[in-house]
């Protein structure tokens, strides 16, 4: 039997170029491999985002965002994790078993708390919702970022703490951590992140796509001068679009001078339409027929509730709340 493999995107926004590359690329590139089951994290949203247009509209998105970019219903789980109501059941079981120090320790939280922001439960919490989502699934392995890891190191440590109290009920995850996936620069150098402000949408017009590639970052030498590409932030985006040949041939013209940041931020915004332009025509079809798109969402619901039921009536029967 294939490995099971777990992960999710939360609808907070649109989806943007550092996610497909760090994230959806690999969900796709790895549905053949795995028994794969993707979910949209809309649970976890709501921690940030308590409009019920915004989010709704963001769900479909990434529902939307998820199939245009090539992952197949009939070979992966792929539903809305409100549906599997199970997993916060779980996550109450999880909360009782563990101490607040535990929790503090989180990255999210203590990253919130830096900033000065009022910290709400449900992002305190967030670390047992997201163990939760896993080890219901009995995932064997879940995608990250290498700045992630953290989230499976605590599904495996609720995972230990439960199977020691209770007898032995999850299996422990592991992080696959997929070492040709470099952090995505955002258009100000920093990772490209939402809460950054500094992402390049993956759907967007070509008119937003122009501006956010014009705004990336650059030092002030001229056209004239020989330029590094291996600290360029443009350069670092053009790694993901051209072959190894074509990102010779650009790097050559980097340091033999000639070539303008200007230039370079040109080929780059033809690069992307062209790459994205399939994804969007594939976007549009389903957008036509959202009816299909619901219908994709609640089959995956209904196939991963059958596991998850299961599961569940050994975690109840555990615990001692099932006779």
């Amino acid at each position: 039997m294939k490995k099971r493999l777990l992960s999710g995107i939360q609808p907070s926004g649109d989806i943007h170029i550092g996610n497909y590359f760090g994230a959806i690329k690999q969900f796709v590139d790895l549905q053949n491999e795995y028994d794969s089951m993707i979910f949209i994290a809309d649970l976890h949203a709501i921690t940030t985002i308590q409009n019920k247009e915004e989010l709704s509209k963001n769900i479909l998105n990434v529902a939307l965002d998820y199939l245009a970019c090539g992952l197949d219903p009939q070979k992966v789980y792929l539903f809305k994790q409100s549906d599997i109501n199970e997993v916060t059941e779980l996550a109450w079981y999880f909360n009782c078993i563990t101490p607040m120090p535990f929790l503090e320790r989180a990255t999210s939280y203590k990253d919130a708390h830096m900033k000065a922001k009022e910290v709400n439960v449900g992002l305190f919490d967030y670390p047992i919702l997201m163990a939760a989502d896993i080890l219901i699934q009995d995932a064997d392995i879940v995608p990250v970022g290498a700045d992630q890891k953290q989230h499976i190191e605590y599904a495996r440590d609720i995972a230990l703490k439960f199977n020691k109290i209770y007898g032995e009920t999850f299996k422990l995850p592991e992080p696959l951590i997929l070492k040709n996936v470099a952090i995505v620069p955002g258009v100000d150098g920093r990772k490209m992140s939402k809460s950054y402000k500094n992402t390049i949408p993956l759907f967007g017009t070509n008119e937003e796509i122009k501006k956010a590639v014009m705004k990336i970052v650059t030092d002030s030498k001229s056209p004239e001068e020989s330029k590094n590409p291996d600290t360029c932030n443009i350069f670092s985006l053009h790694k993901l679009f051209l072959k190894d040949t074509e990102l010779g041939v650009l790097r050559n013209k980097y340091e033999k001078g000639g070539l303008s940041y200007k230039e370079s931020k040109d080929m780059l915004y033809e690069e992307i339409v062209d790459f994205i332009t399939p994804m969007r025509e594939k976007r549009e079809m389903y957008k036509k027929d959202l009816d299909k798109v619901y219908e994709i969402l609640n089959e995956g619901a209904r196939r991963a509730k059958i596991l998850v039921e299961k599961k569940m009536k050994i975690i109840r029967s555990n615990i001692g709340v099932n006779f």
